[in-house]
């Protein structure tokens, strides 16, 4: 069961365009509208990224209006990704594939 969640979730986290849409939610709630902006990609692929990560509480939406605003689970899904960078910064001699995409 658990190795089926993992696959599960990190299949959620192996997305560029869902990384994306995590990292601009980590920094202030958006709608679609609002993501399409700043990350420039088209509704459509948000919107389906976005029920992707909905289904397992990486985001949640709320209603504001006619408008879903979408937040970063920060409960849960904050502190991993704080992990994720202490792991890098700790370990990562800038010889792996994650290394050399950060840049």
């Amino acid at each position: 069961m658990k190795q089926n969640t993992y696959h599960i979730f990190f299949g959620n986290l192996a997305s560029p365009l869902r990384i994306s849409i995590i990292s601009a939610l980590k920094e202030r709630d958006m709608s679609v509208n609002d993501l399409s902006k700043a990350l420039k990609e088209e509704q459509s692929k948000l919107s389906h990224a976005l029920s992707n990560l909905k289904k397992c509480n990486i985001v949640h939406a709320r209603k504001e209006g006619k408008e879903r605003i979408y937040s970063l689970n920060r409960k849960t899904i904050l502190p991993i990704l704080v992990l994720i960078d202490q792991h890098a910064k700790l370990n990562c001699d800038g010889n792996c594939k994650f290394c050399m995409m950060r840049g």
